[in-house]
């Protein structure tokens, strides 16, 4: 069966979309804190800041939206289920973030940016999702794709770590390790939604 919306309960989607834009705006951002020096580090990590409260607020925004809007666009669970992996997906974004500027990690390898350059599409493909959330039957390619997506994360992140251990004293391999499981671990999260999404698929067809 598939599931259509009336005009007026598209605000949860918007609110969904919002949220995965931030993302986006957080790889943009943290793709610039990966090329600046240390004194460039704190005015950057502060717009992953916002990017992350402004994530918050959205969340909130759909909570309040769905218990006072009758008729949602999602069973209330999925929509909470997605809007909960979004968020915390930029919440690890702006803990690498932190994590680089605390540290000061001013060469960062360029694993990194590999592992950015797939969450920046994951987030993409993300945003235009949830606003198509009322024509199921054309997100399974996302479904695919995000998955794909996260498999070569996954294996971008044993390469990191493998040349991380291969190059770097302990302390320095223990900073940049923790920058990258908290990058794998955002591809996790957009990987999650995806899946929520395959689920909701499965149950309405």
């Amino acid at each position: 069966m598939k599931l259509r919306l009336f005009p007026q309960e598209r605000a949860g989607l918007r609110i969904l979309s919002a949220m995965a834009q931030e993302i986006v705006l957080g790889v943009h951002t943290l793709s610039e804190l990966l090329g600046a020096s240390a004194s460039e580090f704190e005015p950057l990590a502060e717009q992953m800041r916002l990017h992350e409260a402004a994530s918050s607020n959205l969340l909130v925004s759909l909570l309040t939206h769905m218990r006072t809007s009758f008729i949602n666009p999602l069973p209330r669970e999925d929509l909470f289920a997605l809007a909960r992996f979004l968020n915390e997906a930029i919440e690890k974004l702006a803990g690498a973030a932190e994590l680089i500027t605390l540290n000061k990690l001013e060469r960062i390898p360029a694993r990194a940016s590999d592992q950015l350059e797939v969450i920046a599409r994951q987030a993409e493909l993300t945003v235009e999702a949830m606003g198509r959330m009322d024509n199921l039957e054309k997100l399974e390619d996302y479904w695919i794709q995000v998955l794909r997506l996260a498999k070569r994360a996954e294996h971008t992140h044993r390469v990191f770590v493998s040349e991380l251990l291969r190059d770097h004293k302990p302390m320095a391999y223990v900073r940049y390790r923790d920058v990258a499981d908290q990058l794998v671990n955002v591809t996790k999260d957009m990987r999650q939604i995806a899946t929520q999404v395959g689920s909701i698929i499965v149950k309405e067809s």
